[in-house]
């Protein structure tokens, strides 16, 4: 299909967060409770239109088991946006998360958008091990926005990976217009500059 922008998104965040859950209930809109564990990287493909603008949103899944990490890092520098899940269940899941922000640092693109998700929000409140302050203050200090979702009733899944790609886009177009811009001025100072030396050949005349 036909698209003005393709955006590459990448999950990433422990095992067992809900990354490959999520992916699905935003693609296929289904929910399966006992997913099997990703192995390397997974993705799917999603069209979509923000801002009168057809975009291509390639999802990648990626494993979170300490032995994909090298295999998943591959992918940080390609993607434009990376959604960081933990579940709100896993106080261990939360904490690492300040791990894959590092990993993000180091081996990501300049610019990467980033989004912090809390997965299984809709959980039984004695089984919550983190509180939704305690996520936001984490994507506060980042810098981030923040959502808590759960794959299982689809609570705030349409809104994290549409709010995601509207930001890469919109960082994509500001970087076209400032390009378009300075090709502009560019063009301009030639201009300026050739007439200047075509008034200074005729001034003996």
């Amino acid at each position: 299909m036909q698209y003005d922008y393709l955006v590459k998104l990448l999950l990433i965040g422990d095992s067992g967060v809900g990354k490959s859950s999520l992916l699905i209930k935003y693609s296929d809109d289904k929910f399966t409770p006992h997913m099997a564990q990703t192995i390397g990287m997974d993705f799917k493909v999603k069209m979509l239109e923000l801002g009168g603008r057809r975009v291509k949103l390639q999802i990648w899944d990626t494993a979170g088991q300490e032995r994909f990490h090298t295999i998943t890092q591959q992918y940080y520098r390609n993607a434009m946006g990376v959604i960081l899940v933990y579940d709100a269940t896993n106080q261990e899941s939360f904490a690492n998360i300040r791990r894959w922000a590092a990993q993000i640092a180091a081996h990501g693109g300049e610019g990467t958008n980033r989004l912090l998700i809390g997965n299984k929000a809709d959980c039984d409140p004695d089984k919550l091990a983190v509180l939704p302050d305690r996520g936001r203050a984490l994507a506060e200090e980042f810098g981030i926005p923040f959502l808590e979702t759960s794959a299982k009733s689809g609570l705030n899944v349409q809104e994290a990976f549409v709010s995601i790609a509207d930001a890469v886009l919109q960082r994509l177009q500001s970087k076209e217009a400032s390009a378009a811009g300075s090709t502009s001025s560019q063009v301009l100072r030639l201009s300026s500059k050739e007439a200047g030396q075509k008034r200074g050949c005729c001034a003996g005349d």
